[in-house]
């Protein structure tokens, strides 16, 4: 079906082209698109127009058109003026509403193909032959983007996003809810992945001026057929969950830059329970006051370095010495050992990501 948005732009430009006020009514008699205000005078006439075996006919000096969707009668097309040429032009409205009814349902088949495809909803055979069906190609690169946005359905950032990539129609924008957009987009062969974070800048700055509207985007790794557009995605939805957790200042983030937090998000809770109470006893990271935990970020910041990690703290070297050495004692880990800063490091980030999945059970 057709938005009444593009319904609109198509018959307003139209009437900037001939001057003919249209409006489009649908077959219960409801007005869907205007470009003059008094059209509830012909809603009457329109729903005993729809009975009529006539496909045009001239009511009260208003041209009637019947607009079909596959032998299915979709919309009745009202042309309204003075000119000699209103039902040549209403002719040609009705025609143009046709033909986007008919590029809609194109694109409609090929949204649920791509839907399904990603959901693996479909056999191997079924990907093939409908693939062929619908004129895609099953053999080049592609990467799939998800999108995540604050809003609910009354956004338009779908629209939006169509519109960036709708003139090639070898990319795909669909949605499988209200606040996630998927683009499956077909890479040249000589894209590679830095290009793939300059296109989701671009898609970020297409939102930058609406303060509104906070934007998260993820991808996948590039795939080579068409079978394996769903593993894309899949890597796509946990790089936009492990970003959330580990990468809280990030608005794009790639499944490849994860690291050791796409082993941590798989792991289950009751693992990550016990690994934290093998190291820290009774004890949690949350217990630590904030002066403790802004010295051990800052320490790892500066990779250990006990000098720089005190300058940039603003507190003598030995102040820093006397503070580690007091979580020593507390937890039995000193940070300046490399392998018990790992172990710390990691602990701290299961942590982070218990506490993010105890906020999912909500």
């Amino acid at each position: 079906m057709i938005s009444n948005q593009i319904l609109q732009n198509t018959i307003d430009g139209l009437k900037a082209i001939t001057r003919t006020d249209l409006c489009v009514i649908d077959v219960e008699g409801k007005i869907l698109v205007a470009t003059f205000p008094d059209a509830e005078q012909f809603v009457a006439p329109a729903q005993t127009f729809v009975e009529s075996p006539a496909d045009s006919q001239v009511v009260n000096g208003c041209q009637f058109f019947k607009v079909f969707d596959d032998h299915q009668l979709e919309y009745i097309l009202l042309a309204y003026g003075d000119s000699e040429d209103v039902y040549m032009i209403g002719k040609i409205a009705a025609f143009q509403i046709q033909n986007l009814l008919v590029a809609y349902k194109e694109r409609f088949d090929k949204d649920n193909f791509i839907k399904n495809l990603i959901l693996d909803n479909l056999l191997l055979v079924d990907i093939y032959n409908r693939a062929k069906k619908l004129h895609i190609e099953t053999e080049v690169r592609r990467v799939v983007f998800l999108v995540e946005t604050n809003r609910e359905k009354d956004g338009n950032e779908l629209e939006k996003i169509r519109g960036l990539f709708g003139g090639k129609s070898k990319d795909f924008v669909t949605a499988v809810d209200e606040k996630n957009i998927i683009v499956v987009k077909e890479l040249a062969e000589n894209e590679t992945y830095e290009d793939l974070n300059k296109t989701a800048d671009v898609i970020i700055r297409l939102f930058k001026s609406d303060t509104n509207c906070n934007i998260h985007i993820a991808y996948g790794t590039i795939v080579n057929e068409l079978k394996e557009v769903s593993r894309s995605y899949k890597e796509a939805r946990m790089a936009l969950d492990v970003g959330k957790i580990f990468f809280e200042g990030q608005d794009v983030i790639a499944y490849s830059q994860l690291g050791i937090g796409r082993l941590i998000y798989q792991l289950p809770i009751p693992l990550c329970k016990m690994f934290i109470k093998e190291i820290f006893g009774g004890k949690s990271p949350d217990d630590f006051d904030e002066e403790i935990l802004t010295t051990i970020n800052k320490f790892f910041e500066n990779s250990l370095n006990v000098s720089e990690t005190s300058r940039q703290l603003y507190i003598h070297r030995n102040t820093l010495v006397y503070r580690l050495d007091k979580l020593q004692k507390s937890t039995g880990l000193d940070l300046r050992v490399f392998e018990d800063a790992i172990t710390f490091k990691i602990a701290l980030m299961v942590v982070k990501y218990m506490k993010y999945m105890e906020t999912l059970d909500y």
